[in-house]
């Protein structure tokens, strides 16, 4: 089952921008897992195929959260007290089950470090909310039974830098094959409910976009991706079986995101119809 969780922060001293990176996010989150289970947190680190988990760059919550793009880069500190929140989103219902006594056992005293800042952990989220599009959850299965069977249209919001690994090298195109193969090569690693590789042979085209691209730099490395809407739209004679296939890879990507760094912030995309 995956989970879309949403964790309200507020710090109890300055973040700076250098420990805002992704990098420093994945290690805040591989503590919170080491907290509950050392040998599972080792794991996730030493982890490199295709990872369970994918994290959020932390957002200061007087931001509008219903806006599509989200800040992935902080140039200045987040003042103490600034309520923030950050997103997970959990793949694998054994890494959900085995997270599950953190979630249950919050302590709003408990600090969490972030460099050289205490963050406290007020509240989680784990069911849609008006004011907090982040936050669901739902079975593979009942992601599959939902899904349409004749919607042909298909709208993303790429919500940070998004690129994806061709050959040696990124490309921060979002072209059909891109984005499909990856929700589907996801979907088909952690679902149970196995879909032909033949879907992405459909005649999915863009019909509309509005992209740009967008340079992710920290003191290791430098990504570049793109941000903005695309709309994909299903052409000619598909069966209603294929389009709801399609559909469910597309409301997938709500916890699964695309292509490369999702772990580390990157890549975070959302349905808009």
């Amino acid at each position: 089952m995956p989970h879309s969780l949403v964790l309200n922060l507020v710090p109890a001293s300055p973040i700076y921008p250098q420990f805002l990176t992704g990098r420093h996010l994945h290690a805040l989150f591989l503590n919170l897992v080491s907290y509950v289970d050392r040998t599972l947190g080792d794991r996730l680190h030493e982890q490199k195929e295709q990872k369970a988990f994918t994290l959020s760059p932390l957002q200061i919550a007087k931001r509008p959260t219903r806006d599509p793009i989200l800040q992935w880069q902080h140039n200045q500190p987040i003042p103490a007290g600034t309520p923030c929140w950050w997103r997970i989103s959990l793949l694998d219902d054994a890494l959900f089950g085995h997270l599950n006594q953190l979630w249950l056992n919050l302590n709003p005293q408990h600090p969490w470090h972030l460099g050289s800042a205490d963050l406290q952990i007020t509240s989680l989220l784990g069911t849609l909310q008006s004011t907090q599009p982040w936050a669901n959850f739902c079975t593979y299965a009942q992601l599959y039974e939902q899904a349409s069977q004749c919607d042909r249209q298909i709208e993303f919001s790429f919500c940070t830098p998004t690129a994806f690994r061709q050959s040696q090298h990124d490309s921060a195109l979002p072209t059909r094959e891109s984005v499909f193969n990856s929700l589907l090569n996801r979907w088909n690693q952690y679902s149970g409910i196995e879909l032909p590789k033949t879907l992405i042979e459909q005649p999915i085209f863009p019909s509309f976009f509005d992209i740009r691209t967008e340079m992710v730099a920290d003191q290791r490395s430098k990504f570049i991706g793109c941000v903005g809407v695309i709309n994909f739209r299903l052409l000619g004679d598909v069966e209603p079986l294929v389009i709801k296939q399609i559909n469910a890879l597309a409301d997938f990507a709500l916890y699964s995101g695309v292509g490369r760094k999702t772990p580390m912030g990157m890549g975070m995309v959302r349905r808009l119809s």
